[in-house]
């Protein structure tokens, strides 16, 4: 429903995009090619070569949201504005021994502070256009209120309200929260269930093919890739189903923001043929939390309805440390991305084959990217599972957090999941294996049995938009009261944060025994109405018949 917009008209607004337009012609394809020329469009000199070839067509030297607080700072600017603090002047003492000075100094205004009124030195304007060049899209927007929000926004530039959109039912909570807001109706693509694993790998292509023959009144469809676990869709795959229907594709990478930045992680979304992805950089790059980025490319997504969306569930006050740390992190990876992955890949590779000589310890690998498993994998997440120690992973990461002061990024009734970025080096890694050795040496108690239901008792039948069901009237219940009934809430388990019910399916016996008895192992569950889980909201009878 969304109206073309030509590449014409995008390269006006973006620069960058008049080579990539000029690529897609040659190849006919959105795809990267590989290129060893450089040239000048206008004073600018190209210099970012992608390790899938793209040539890009701006300095990458230049750091534009950094070059503007640089220059804030060296003017001294005395603001008669917010932030209120003025740069630290009225911060407490206590609060910045602990933040540090620096982060106040640098928290100003984005407009009538880093820019002027007018935004007149279009200092974020510049930091988008350098984004979009330095991994071949056509248009970059950059947004402060995490991938959450991005992806509500992605959602409500191809669908309006009552219109029906394919989705993976392995999205994420934030996605649940966009067909709350939207009142899109989700027609669910199922998952892959692994019944050896005990977990879901992403939808294949092929049951894309079907839902749209299914549902051919669909308006675009929006897949998650990677997932929390690091395995990836057939991307490209659901993108050319997508297209040969003449609808666009939405990806929520928000774990892959560094998949353009090295040819031996798993293909990005906007190679594979995507139209829009949203990324978290903070997750795997090197930004603050809640710093996300659009990308955008095609015909089939209008990106002034894309900015219309975003802007109106966005702050207006933005955070300008975010700005800088995403216009700073696409320098880095652009001068360095692909030693520095490069590297953090040979230190994932090495930890692996350490992890996995543990005693009852085992990294899980080969079988997420086996025939009717997942398409690919990004190794820099390491899974690792506990079952043959005879603890769960909630039991493992609560050990490591108390005993070793160690994090990790997921853990579920057997498994745990250790994340490693660019950041990391082999003295961390080294010691997380000694204190995942350590843990294998450590006698803990029998952990409480999680019940996993056949899948057919987790597949819950969507019976009212859940728009309707979260805003309908609704009665709270005991949970063993609400088998058969109508959620009016989600309920998910986090992490991952897909969640095990979404406002308007049907609750099965299978669900509520899944989530009694995880909550009982510790799975952590914060959307639920009632903390405890002993109770449910449903959708009141008078409401759902």
């Amino acid at each position: 429903m969304a109206p073309l917009v030509s590449d014409s008209a995008t390269a006006t607004r973006n620069p960058a995009a008049s080579a990539f337009a000029a690529i897609r012609s040659a190849t006919g394809s959105g795809l990267p090619v590989a290129v060893s020329a450089q040239s000048t469009i206008g004073s600018t000199r190209c210099v970012c070569v992608r390790p899938g070839g793209y040539l890009g067509s701006m300095d990458h030297d230049e750091s534009p949201v950094l070059d503007a607080l640089a220059e804030y700072h060296d003017r001294g600017y005395a603001d008669f504005a917010p932030p209120g603090h003025k740069q630290g002047l009225g911060a407490d003492d206590a609060v910045r021994r602990v933040l540090g000075a620096e982060v106040f100094r640098s928290d100003v205004l984005a407009t009538g502070g880093l820019d002027d009124r007018r935004s007149g030195k279009r200092v974020l304007e510049r930091a988008q256009e350098l984004m979009a060049d330095a991994v071949g899209a056509q248009q970059a927007f950059f947004s402060t209120c995490g991938s959450s929000l991005s992806v509500k926004s992605a959602m409500m530039a191809v669908a309006a309200p009552g219109e029906s959109m394919l989705i993976g039912r392995d999205a994420h909570k934030s996605v649940i929260a966009g067909l709350a807001l939207t009142g899109i109706r989700p027609e669910w693509v199922r998952p892959r269930w692994d019944r050896g694993l005990h977990l879901a790998h992403p939808p294949a292509p092929e049951a894309y093919s079907e839902a749209f023959e299914q549902h051919p009144e669909a308006v675009g469809a929006l897949v998650t890739s990677p997932s929390p676990y690091g395995t990836c869709s057939d991307l490209k795959s659901i993108a050319e189903v997508c297209h040969r229907h003449g609808k666009p594709l939405i990806v929520d990478e928000a774990w892959g923001a560094h998949l353009p930045f090295h040819e031996d992680l798993p293909t990005w979304a906007m190679d594979a043929g995507a139209d829009v992805c949203v990324v978290s950089v903070h997750k795997m790059g090197a930004g603050f939390e809640q710093g996300s980025v659009f990308h955008l490319q095609g015909e089939l997504i209008d990106p002034v309805r894309l900015k219309q969306s975003a802007d109106l569930l966005s702050t207006t006050s933005p955070n300008v440390l975010l700005f800088a740390a995403m216009d700073g992190w696409r320098r880095q990876m652009v001068r360095s991305g692909q030693e520095l992955l490069g590297s953090a890949l040979e230190l994932a590779r090495t930890a692996r084959g350490a992890i996995d000589e543990l005693p009852a310890l085992r990294v899980i690998e080969d079988e997420l990217v086996a025939k009717e498993a997942s398409h690919d994998l990004d190794r820099l997440q390491i899974m690792i599972d506990t079952l043959d120690a005879g603890i769960s992973g909630y039991q493992a990461s609560d050990w490591l957090r108390s005993e070793r002061a160690i994090n990790v990024g997921l853990s579920d009734h057997r498994r745990i999941l250790a994340q490693l970025t660019f950041a990391d080096d082999k003295a961390r890694v080294d010691r997380l294996v000694t204190a995942l050795g350590d843990l294998t040496r450590t006698s803990l108690p029998a952990p409480p049995s999680v019940v996993l239901p056949e899948p057919r008792d987790l597949e819950l039948e969507q019976v009212m938009l859940p728009r309707e069901a979260f805003f309908a009237a609704h009665e709270t219940v005991p949970i063993e009261d609400s088998v058969g009934r109508v959620a009016a809430e989600q309920v998910t388990p986090y992490p991952p944060g897909i969640p095990a019910i979404v406002p308007g399916e049907r609750i099965s016996a299978g669900v509520t025994e899944y989530l009694r008895s995880g909550k009982a192992a510790t799975m952590v569950i914060p959307d639920a109405a009632d903390p405890d889980l002993k109770t449910i909201r449903v959708v009141a009878d008078r409401d759902h018949g």
